[in-house]
């Protein structure tokens, strides 16, 4: 799978991620293990319903979520940060 980035993800990532050293390093550690196995019990990973209900969301710490969706075999990241800025 290949990873591929929203535009509008790169613009909440600069700002609500990259700031912080140690929460990008979780989040390219959560990352790592959705590309390994997107069963694994600490990303949290679910579908998402209503107006998101093609998407899919993982977590990268208690309260930051990544927003995704898988379309042709490349993961295509659509927005990031806390539970109530990206639902």
């Amino acid at each position: 799978m290949k990873i591929q980035y929203h535009r509008e993800f790169l613009k909440s990532y600069k700002k609500r991620i990259a700031p912080y050293p140690k929460l990008e390093k979780q989040f390219k550690t959560q990352l790592g293990k959705l590309l390994k196995d997107s069963n694994d019990p600490s990303l949290r990973d679910h579908k998402l319903i209503g107006k998101r209900k093609n998407f899919r969301s993982f977590s990268v710490t208690g309260d930051i979520r990544v927003v995704y969706v898988i379309v042709d075999n490349n993961i295509w990241l659509f927005d990031v940060g806390s539970h109530n800025q990206v639902y």
